[in-house]
């Protein structure tokens, strides 16, 4: 980053800015998939895998049990869509803020 010019680094940002997802398609969390069994006898998931796939919304916050959120089979593709544009969009917002600190080091304008 230091070693290229300003002018490329102002390209750059404008670049990666222009690579954000939308806001209203990011999803943060893990997507769970789960195979459960039902318990009835003779049931062939006793014997197997269990039912499934399911798949679950698992979503982290400091200091509490992670919360579980059922997916229904229609929505996963657009779940896992979403959680990839939260994974660009933190790369992208890091990389972004490295350009902002090389600006701030050299006292150019942000």
């Amino acid at each position: 980053m230091r070693d290229k010019p300003s002018p490329a680094l102002r390209r750059r940002l404008t670049a990666l800015l222009r690579q954000l997802p939308a806001p209203q398609a990011i999803l943060r969390g893990s997507l769970i998939e789960r195979f459960k069994r039902c318990g009835k006898p003779g049931c062939k998931c006793a014997t197997g895998r269990g039912h499934g796939p399911k798949y679950y919304l698992s979503i982290s916050r400091s200091g509490e049990h992670p919360q579980l959120d059922y997916v229904p089979q229609g929505y996963v593709a657009q779940v896992r869509e979403y959680l990839a544009n939260y994974q660009r969009t933190r790369e992208i917002l890091e990389e972004i803020c490295a350009i902002n600190r090389e600006l701030l080091r050299r006292r150019e304008r942000l």
